[in-house]
């Protein structure tokens, strides 16, 4: 039942896990001592027929290692149960960091309900793999080999006897292993389509109340649950079973050590003393594999939770580059594309193809094109969340590849279609630009937005926690917050992408101003299909199936009567029926 990636993570926290394991050991060590003077006590007293005064220091040795003992198991237990946090702790540290490092564009093609569920319960599971099985697998190695270091020269025979029948144990569990594999497998699938199932309920809730199919999803939860219980229950048996048989086990195997040692000090082949102590330890000798089999099912769950984790941890996206080379704050960003080419995916048709453009420092480039043409990919190369394939990207004469990404990343302002709020105030989810600023700095930036107003509005006004993913406040007030963070943080370079796509025409033109204010001065690019947006850029390119299809002024392509001259009519006709 080991997982050579689990057992890794536990060497990774060697010392903890050596003094786990020494105390393990110690533990079967006091065992073996306390049989010994017991045996001791019983041969004076009951064959040599002495004071019990005589034997009183050797009862006394007794209950300290009586005491010794439960001090060392108590030690063990609690320093198990650390080995596994600080596994859990650094294993999700390094899934989040993963997840933050494969960045949106990979992230977004993930389910949301199986991700939670690794990062949550699937470390959960650990915790009984580290903190009980994985020690307890331990002592089923080291304390029988140093019991049988003890018997063999007292009783050959019982020695014998032990070393046949010990693999018996772990030779069941791995047959028992192998049937329980695919039901625990199972289970754990099961568990995680619950969970996705029941985060898209949540996520589409308004939709689902809005048709009437509420109902159905009960139902639908209702049959995943089930599943989930079943699967369970087929687990809990082969437990149940695997338990039940190492104990049949290691009882028939204890008890054809005393049937022997009992029948030999009969015939006087053993003296009382050696029958006595072997008969003790035999117990002993089978306890650590008893208890390994009870822990048959906490092994099971930590191996196949296992799987999802390290395949998370293992999975690649699109590259995104972080070079070495340190950039300071830039006053003015240029931006130039070299014949770019990206993908989203190895050998997948190219998301961009060939596109070239300069953008010189201070101008205004609108994007525009048809749903899929690119647009979005355009953005996402400039926020590190993917590198080109082939071609270059270069910042005031900087190939970006070979930027730091984090010091390029604070000299952009990005306000997306769907900007997210956090749990937390309306200032701390302004400050999200920048973490030092004062209230002051953020009053300022919010006033720029146009945001301050309604945030007065709010119960506690800076302080009114807006909720997560922004509960309690409109479409236009998320925007202008996100509009504030931008101001906040006060980069050269801004990035629109459809910032006010979705929200009424009142709202949108209150945007206006407050987008006309972050722009001035500074270089932008604006994805935007409303054309009161578009036709006040420097500049505009459309894109069309990955590649640029025109570019110019907005009098320039109207005049060409091509693409744009088509998404302006359509822009138009919807902006009329609104």
């Amino acid at each position: 039942m080991l997982d050579k990636q689990l057992v890794q993570e536990a060497v990774k926290q060697r010392w903890l896990l050596a003094v786990v394991t020494i105390l393990g050991a110690g533990g079967g060590v006091l065992a073996v001592s306390q049989a010994y003077y017991l045996t001791q006590v019983i041969d004076k007293i009951f064959l040599g027929k002495q004071e019990l005064g005589v034997v009183a220091p050797v009862l006394w040795l007794l209950a300290g290692l009586a005491l010794l003992r439960a001090i060392v198991m108590y030690g063990e237990g609690v320093l198990s149960f650390t080995l596994a946090a600080e596994i859990k702790t650094t294993l999700r540290q390094r899934l989040v960091s993963h997840v933050l490092a494969l960045g949106p564009v990979t992230m977004a093609q993930q389910p949301a309900g199986e991700l939670i569920n690794i990062i949550s319960e699937g470390v959960e599971n650990l915790d009984a793999y580290f903190s009980r099985y994985l020690p307890q697998l331990l002592k089923a190695v080291i304390i029988p080999i140093f019991i049988l270091m003890v018997v063999g020269p007292l009783d050959s025979t019982t020695a014998v006897i032990m070393v046949v029948t010990a693999p018996l144990i772990p030779v069941f569990m791995i047959l028992i292993g192998k049937l329980a594999e695919k039901r625990n497998r199972r289970q754990w699938e099961t568990l995680n389509n619950l969970s996705a199932h029941f985060l898209d309920v949540l996520a589409g809730l308004t939709t689902l109340k809005l048709f009437g199919r509420s109902r159905e999803q009960i139902a639908i939860i209702a049959r995943v649950s089930n599943e989930f219980r079943d699967t369970t229950m087929e687990v809990l048996k082969v437990a149940f079973l695997s338990a039940l048989s190492l104990e049949l086990l290691a009882t028939i195997s204890t008890a054809l050590v005393a049937v022997t040692v009992g029948l030999r000090l009969l015939y006087g082949e053993v003296t009382f003393a050696q029958a006595l102590f072997v008969l003790l330890l035999a117990p002993e000798y089978y306890l650590p594999l008893r208890m390994l089999g009870s822990q048959f099912h906490a092994g099971m769950d930590g191996k196949s939770a296992a799987a999802d984790i390290f395949g998370l941890l293992a999975l690649q996206g699109p590259v995104m580059a972080s070079g070495a080379v340190p950039l300071a704050r830039q006053q003015q960003i240029g931006l130039e594309f070299r014949e770019v080419y990206a993908a989203y995916q190895q050998g997948a048709r190219p998301a961009l193809a060939g596109v070239s453009f300069t953008l010189m420092a201070g101008q205004h480039l609108a994007v525009v094109g048809p749903s899929g043409a690119g647009k979005s990919t355009l953005a996402a190369l400039l926020l590190n969340f993917l590198s080109p394939a082939a071609g270059e990207i270069l910042v005031n004469g900087l190939v970006l590849r070979t930027v730091c990404a984090s010091d390029w990343l604070q000299q952009v302002a990005f306000v997306p279609q769907r900007p997210h709020l956090f749990q937390g105030s309306a200032a701390d989810n302004i400050r999200l630009a920048r973490p030092d600023a004062s209230l002051a700095e953020v009053v300022a930036a919010a006033k720029a937005a146009g945001a301050h107003d309604f945030i007065m509005r709010l119960p506690s006004g800076y302080d009114t926690p807006v909720g997560e993913g922004g509960q309690g406040i409109s479409g236009g007030e998320r925007q202008r917050i996100a509009i504030a963070r931008a101001f906040l943080q006060n980069a050269p370079l801004v990035i629109l992408d459809e910032a006010v796509k979705g929200l009424d025409v009142k709202s949108q033109v209150a945007l206006d101003t407050a987008l006309s204010r972050l722009l001035a001065g500074r270089t932008a690019i604006i994805i935007a299909h409303r054309i009161t947006t578009v036709r006040q850029a420097d500049k505009i390119m459309v894109l069309n199936a990955g590649q640029i299809a025109e570019t110019g002024t907005h009098a320039e392509l109207l005049a060409k009567n091509g693409i744009y001259s088509r998404l302006v009519a359509a822009s138009q006709a919807r902006e009329v029926m609104l």
